[in-house]
């Protein structure tokens, strides 16, 4: 079943990668994007982008770590034009010479990927359960499938989305709230661009969105791509824990 065409858009994490292909995806005639990053320059390019397609844009410079500072924006954009879709993008993982065993990155990974999400959702849950209506996008990952040794910090913190998202769905369909949780393999983005290690199935950040708007309009429960990728993550999670630690150890670290 398709459901509308969302016209009030908010998107976390939309200066680059899936967040920006999706904003530029939605842009059109009629369509309000409240869009977020941390980079201005990149934002704002993002954002002439899409006004040039016709939609209205505004764009903030925020850190999703900021609690007060997330509540004020959701609300803004909540009271400007109702929200009909929140996208829960924004992520970090690890980059550069910085380890998963150290402590500061550990927790801004968990900052970032999981207080995060909940900093762009929570504040408006309460209105959409009051208005019986609009849908919310959580941007998990397919290494929260099962714990990678690679990358322990992020695949933990997307674990926990994959779980969170999974359990609103159930909790508040009663409610009128469609709640989807993608999770993608590789995607092209500044992310994916700090990787040194051969990367399967690697997809523009494009088709990637055009995925997502697909389950999005279907209203999907779980939005898993690409198959062969979600597959292995399947089989992995079945296997015995001895076989799958065995598989999931010789997959590259991300150094």
């Amino acid at each position: 079943m398709r459901n509308s065409p969302p016209q009030s858009i908010l998107i976390s994490g939309a200066s680059s990668g899936i967040g920006a292909a999706l904003a530029i995806l939605y842009a059109n005639t009629g369509v309000h994007l409240y869009l977020s990053g941390r980079d201005a320059a990149r934002l704002r390019a993002v954002g002439e982008d899409c006004r040039r397609r016709g939609a209205s844009v505004n764009e903030t410079v925020i850190d999703v770590r900021d609690r007060a500072a997330m509540a004020a924006w959701v609300l803004a954009a909540d009271d400007a034009h109702p929200l009909d879709l929140i996208v829960a993008n924004a992520g970090v993982a690890m980059s550069g010479t910085a380890g998963e065993d150290d402590d500061t990155r550990v927790r801004e990974i968990f900052a970032v990927n999981l207080d995060g999400v909940l900093n762009t959702v929570l504040p408006v849950l309460s209105r959409l359960q009051k208005r019986r209506s609009g849908q919310i996008a959580l941007i998990s990952s397919i290494a929260g499938y099962r714990g990678v040794p690679g990358s322990p910090a992020y695949s933990a913190s997307k674990a926990a989305v994959k779980a969170w998202g999974e359990g609103l769905r159930g909790r508040y369909a009663g409610d009128g709230i469609r709640v989807s949780v993608v999770c993608p393999g590789f995607v092209v983005s500044r992310m994916t661009a700090t990787n040194a290690f051969p990367m399967p199935f690697l997809m523009p950040a494009a088709k990637a969105a055009a995925i997502i708007r697909r389950g999005l309009e279907r209203n999907r429960p779980r939005i898993t791509f690409p198959w062969p990728m979600a597959l292995g993550a399947w089989l992995a999670m079945a296997l015995p824990p001895r076989l799958s630690d065995w598989l999931m150890g010789r997959l590259p670290r991300k150094e």
